[in-house]
């Protein structure tokens, strides 16, 4: 399974995007987001992908965890927000 990685730069209707097709076609997401802005951009674009999935009949649900991340040989706290249809 692929991540969507979300940074703070990231455009939130892209994600969103992302996220409704992904959820589409294979009925689980996951997305993960270091930092407080890449959080804040991660969790619009669930919101977003909501209300493109709503069209399709598809209400969703969000579970956000804490997992570690090895970038560049140093751990990192991440939130990784799993997305599944209710």
């Amino acid at each position: 399974m692929d991540v969507i990685k979300v940074s703070a730069t990231s455009r939130t209707a892209a994600v969103a995007g992302a996220i409704a097709g992904v959820i589409r076609e294979k009925k689980h997401a996951e997305v993960q987001a270091i930092g407080a802005g890449a959080v804040n951009q991660a969790l619009k674009a669930v919101v977003l992908a909501k209300g493109y999935l709503v069209n399709d009949g598809i209400d969703i649900v969000c579970v956000p965890e804490f997992v570690d991340v090895d970038i560049e040989g140093k751990i990192r706290t991440a939130i990784k927000i799993i997305v599944d249809p209710r």
